[in-house]
């Protein structure tokens, strides 16, 4: 069957210019004016050769603010993870993770086709594993076995429903990881939303790992990129696989001034998509019809299931879009709801109002 790849781009832009409230995810931002004035006026020089001063700087301030040697700028946070793991893995090893891990659901089976890594799933409430299912996942079958060598933590856990990870079990996995020889790998796409909404320090969360990354092109409204930070051998190779997946870059400064300007202007703001996010969740749960999956919303994910017999998330998601509202709908019953920074307090009234119109008439 031909793709015709112009008509479906065509296709996707008319839809994303019917759309005023867009619930479908962070990563839908769009660069506000001061960042916009910060990328115009970027430094920038040869990012592959080391001569990017904005990213060197960006690079800098993050290795620092998430207490490792050094950090490396990356076009994207699958990126990121990828790298990651080829850098701390062999062909054969194995990687834990929880069954709802990005990297397992979202990254087209990257661990496996770039690292000929494979993945053990754990069965945990919220994307959250304990340190008991941790150990029984690397109980050793012997040379017969994969080796386990790489443990994913994601926080905030996504499909979890944003959860926050708690400082002791991060800390008890990753001694008991260490003892093992399991390198502690953190997906922190969302982790300045789990500082923000916890009121913990950074370097709280991110000390007992080996290695770590937070994502800009997701709630600090970034148009592309993330950091990867961690010991400085580690970060050497990171720059090494970078350049043999494609990611090497030249004036990079153009996107890292972005990054900057986000981390002076866009973190704390995060605590108003929570803010936002606590009041579609407090407002979905009046609604007959919605089943939420979690009792409380913690960051800015909202996920929940229409359990209208003949209204189907799918089918909802098509009529909220007709109302110029897009929320992504995950199967047939279950949707997910992101709230970032071009979300206003008014358009989850609006989108409330909405949703509670649609399913009461279906």
């Amino acid at each position: 069957m031909k793709v015709d790849l112009a008509a479906n781009a065509r296709e996707a832009v008319a839809i994303a210019k019917r759309i005023s409230i867009d619930l479908y995810s962070d990563t839908n931002t769009r660069p506000t004016p001061g960042m916009r004035k910060a990328i115009a006026n970027a430094e920038c020089g040869n990012e592959q050769a080391l001569e990017d001063p904005t990213t060197n700087a960006l690079q800098e301030r993050v290795a620092d603010m998430l207490g490792k040697e050094a950090a490396v700028f990356l076009p994207s946070g699958s990126m990121c993870n990828e790298i990651a793991y080829r850098v701390w893995g062999r062909q054969g090893d194995e990687i834990i993770m929880d069954k709802t891990g990005h990297a397992l659901l979202f990254e087209t089976g990257g661990p496996a086709a770039l690292s000929g890594l494979m993945i053990k799933q754990l069965d945990s409430p919220n994307g959250i594993f304990s340190p008991e299912q941790f150990e029984s996942a690397t109980h050793s079958f012997g040379r017969h076995a994969p080796r386990p060598r790489i443990v994913n933590i994601e926080n905030t856990t996504n499909l979890g429903g944003g959860c926050v990870w708690p400082l002791d079990k991060i800390q008890a996995i990753s001694e008991m990881a260490h003892a093992a020889d399991i390198k502690v790998h953190m997906d922190g796409a969302r982790l300045l939303n789990a500082v923000v909404a916890s009121g913990i320090p950074t370097r709280d969360f991110t000390k007992h790992v080996d290695s770590v990354w937070i994502d800009f092109s997701k709630g600090l409204g970034c148009p592309i990129g993330g950091v990867l930070a961690g010991p400085a051998d580690f970060i050497d190779e990171a720059f090494r696989t970078k350049h043999q997946f494609g990611g090497a870059l030249r004036q990079s400064g153009i996107v890292t001034s972005a990054c900057l300007y986000a981390l002076d202007h866009h973190v704390e703001r995060l605590a108003d998509d929570h803010a936002n996010a606590a009041r579609l969740h407090a407002g979905l749960a009046n609604i007959s019809g919605i089943n939420l999956q979690n009792d409380i919303c913690e960051t800015n994910l909202v996920f929940y299931d229409v359990t209208v017999s003949n209204l189907s998330a799918p089918a909802l998601a098509v009529l909220l879009l007709e109302r110029g509202i897009r929320i992504g709908a995950l199967s047939e019953t279950r949707m997910r709801a992101v709230t970032h920074l071009d979300v206003s307090k008014a358009d989850i009234d609006t989108t409330l109002q909405a949703i509670n119109e649609i399913v009461s008439a279906a």
